[in-house]
């Protein structure tokens, strides 16, 4: 199978530099990043710690002065580029990655032309540019920690465990994956496990299980406890597809 070809543009001046790696890691699991160009007036020390991360993940900086104080020169540029990449048909998605709703109507406009746009910013990100993503992640839920090893001079990194979800699983969520579960359901009421989270996405584009603490959805799905799982064994490689059932 042919993976996308991501453009991934960064807006410096909303995001933070801090999970950078397990963005791109992020990414990758949705395509390949055949670009990567981050945007900022690099002459402000606000945007300094993003120097010491481009070169170690193969970012280009693109360099847009402020012209007029309290005004985001580097939104434009970042739009002006993605029209540009847009028409060169060299790409199947963007990734924007910002937590500015500034980028609302790109986003739009950019799914108009039938791209994929998935969209990654901080938890404060306006709802209308969540919305206009067809998937939005939240950049809280990549964050890593460092923890050092047997050997104080080495220091590895591994997933944080928040103690408190970015969510909490309420009645309104219930009731989205209840009602996709009903919308996806054959006659006898079982919905495929592997087509709820795409459905589910197209109704609420920062949907992800790890938003409410959990790693994958089926843990999601068993905690809820308002379904029947069943996981049946299909072909000659005994590959199990999961199924569901409102109790």
């Amino acid at each position: 199978m042919i993976e996308d070809k991501l453009a991934v543009l960064i807006d410096a001046d909303n995001v933070s530099y801090t999970n950078v790696k397990e963005m791109l890691e992020e990414i990758s699991k949705n395509g390949t990043p055949t670009i990567k160009r981050i945007y900022a007036d690099w002459t402000k020390p606000t945007v300094s710690g993003w120097k010491n991360v481009l070169l170690e993940n193969a970012i280009t900086p693109i360099q847009q002065y402020s012209y007029t104080t309290g005004k985001n020169s580097s939104d434009s540029a970042m739009i002006i580029d993605a029209m540009d990449i847009l028409y060169s048909e060299k790409v199947n998605g963007f990734c924007i990655v910002s937590s500015d709703s500034d980028f609302t109507r790109l986003a739009t406009r950019l799914r108009e032309a039938g791209m994929t746009v998935i969209g990654f910013g901080e938890r404060k990100t306006p709802q209308p540019f969540i919305s206009a993503c067809d998937k939005f992640i939240y950049l809280e839920i990549l964050k890593a920690v460092v923890v050092e090893t047997d050997d104080s001079k080495k220091r590895t990194t591994k997933p944080k465990r928040k103690e408190e979800p970015l969510s909490k699983v309420d009645s309104k969520t219930i009731k989205l994956i209840t009602d996709s579960v009903n919308d996806l359901a054959d006659e006898s009421g079982w919905a495929f496990l592997g087509n709820l989270g795409s459905y589910i996405l197209k109704m609420k584009p920062d949907f992800d299980s790890r938003n409410y603490g959990f790693p994958k959805l089926l843990p999601l799905i068993k905690d809820i406890n308002k379904f029947e799982i069943d996981e049946r064994e299909t072909g000659k490689g005994k590959i199990r597809h999961i199924y569901l059932k409102e109790k």
